[in-house]
Formats: C-alpha cells, structure tokens, sequence
C-alpha cells in the first residue's frame, strides 16, 4: 500500500498560484450558483453540490492563510492596520 509524501518543497510563488486558482475556482463556483434558481426543484441539487463546493474551497484557502507566517517586527513597536 502506498503511503504519502508528507514533505513538499513549494516556492511562495507555487503557493500564490494555488491560491489564486482557488480564488479563480471560487468565483466561478459563485457564478453557477447565481445561475441556479432556487425556484426551479431540478436545481436544488445542483445547487446543495456547488455550496458544498464552495465550503470546501473556502475552507483549503482558510488553512493555506493558517499556515502562512507574516512579517511582525521583533524590537520595534507593532502598529497593526
């Protein structure tokens, strides 16, 4: 049985393409969920698929965010905003 690579060696710019591309998925996620009409009983289905899609994606973007360290001044004062 196969096992995961638990290691990966990506650059900050392979990250800000991935992130990107979910974001990318994400309006075109929301654009078919706009097309479907909730009136219409044959797009109910369609429509519990594509809001799990979206959860889903939004969720992978939250945890790449979690994962990321930003820049904080170690002797200066931080002033946030």
């Amino acid at each position: 049985m196969p096992s995961y690579n638990r290691k990966f060696d990506l650059t900050i710019q392979d990250v800000d393409l991935i992130e990107e591309a979910l974001r990318a998925r994400g309006r075109e996620l929301s654009s078919t969920r706009l097309a479907l009409s909730e009136e219409n009983p044959a797009h109910l289905d369609a429509i519990r698929v594509v809001e799990q899609d979206q959860r889903a994606n939004e969720e992978l973007l939250g945890r790449l965010h979690d994962q990321k360290i930003f820049y904080r001044p170690r002797k200066a004062i931080y002033v946030g905003g």
